[in-house]
């Protein structure tokens, strides 16, 4: 069994930089699909929202929708989030918990929320890291 990646033209291709954004490995009954970690560029690598944590959160859950909608996943099969918030903005708990709320709503992932010095570029604020998701091969009929 090996691992596969998956593109997707709605969010930026990260070949270039040496890691995939989907990466899908095989195991038995199904497939574990793995979503690096997303930020708040678009597909052209343009920051969205600078300097606003809230939309950012939003653009990066926008992105990772994305990610596991291209291989056929919803945001409602993450179990987990790993939020890597720069240091100078873990005050800003309000508007990371508005961002969920809003699309997560009553039924919100398991979180953990991660104070970071900086990230792999000065104008992220905020990377989100979701929890593999899988996907059931469909059974053999017998």
């Amino acid at each position: 069994m090996t691992r596969t990646i998956h593109m997707t033209a709605k969010i930026f291709d990260s070949r270039r930089y040496g890691f995939a954004q989907v990466a899908i490995v095989p195991a038995p009954f199904g497939s574990f699909v793995h979503v690096s970690g997303q930020v708040a560029w678009d597909a052209e690598q343009r920051i969205v929202g600078a300097g606003d944590i809230g939309r950012q959160l939003e653009k990066s859950l926008d992105n990772l929708a994305a990610a596991l909608e291209s291989v056929g996943a919803t945001l409602d099969q993450v179990g987990g989030l790993r939020l890597y918030i720069k240091q100078g903005h873990m005050h800003e708990g309000k508007a990371i918990s508005g961002a969920l709320r809003a699309k997560f709503g009553d039924n919100p992932p398991c979180s953990t929320w991660v104070g970071v010095p900086g990230l792999a570029d000065d104008e992220f604020l905020i990377e989100v890291e979701p929890s593999p998701v899988f996907l059931m091969s469909e059974r053999p009929r017998l």
